[in-house]
This record gives C-alpha cells, structure tokens and sequence, in this order.
C-alpha cells in the first residue's frame, strides 16, 4: 500500500468519526453504533495494511493532523456519550434490582 492510500484510509477513519460526533451531539446513539462499528473495519484494515517503513515529509505531517483530529473527535464524543452510558446504566441496574425482587418475594405475592 502506497503513502497516498494510507492516508486514503486515515482521512476515511477522520470522516467516520465526524460523522460519529456529529449522531452523538443530536444524541441519535443508533447512527452512533452503527458508525463505530464502519470506523472499526477501516481501523482494522489500517493495522493489517500499513506498511512497516513510516511516512516521511508531507504525508507525515498529513496523518499526524489527521490522528489530532480523530483523537479530538473520540474526546468530544466521549464527554457526549458517558452522561447517556450513565442514565442506561442506571437504568440497566434498576430493572436487575427489580427483577430480583420479583424473584425474591414474588410478582404474585399475597399482600
């Protein structure tokens, strides 16, 4: 894989994740999945495909703004992201209390 293909693949990566940070600021969490899951075949691909020598002059320069970005992305969707893994956390945890309450004492349990 030539230089201008890596970068091909990173500035895809970058694309993705915008697009991901833009699905978590209208908190449309589907997309957001949806997207991660495109960001991680195209990551993957990098790993398997990137040659061992590391780029040089302007391409170098190229994927290093391009990883700030995607890091900038991740950060942002993150902080957008926990308060929502949070509140379904919670809510994930109440319905198991519940349920084991049932369990304990019965849904038909006699008053």
């Amino acid at each position: 894989m030539n230089e201008q293909e890596i970068i091909y693949l990173y500035e895809n990566v970058a694309s993705i994740t915008d697009q991901m940070l833009a699905a978590a600021r209208v908190g449309d969490w589907d997309n957001l999945i949806a997207l991660e899951s495109r960001c991680a075949d195209q990551v993957n691909i990098l790993k398997t495909s990137e040659p061992p020598a590391p780029l040089t002059g302007e391409s170098r320069e190229r994927k290093v703004a391009i990883i700030k970005k995607i890091l900038a992305d991740d950060r942002e969707i993150r902080d957008l992201a926990e308060p929502w893994m949070a509140k379904l956390s919670l809510l994930i945890n109440s319905s198991g209390a519940e349920r084991k309450l049932n369990r304990a004492y019965g849904a038909n349990h006699p008053g």
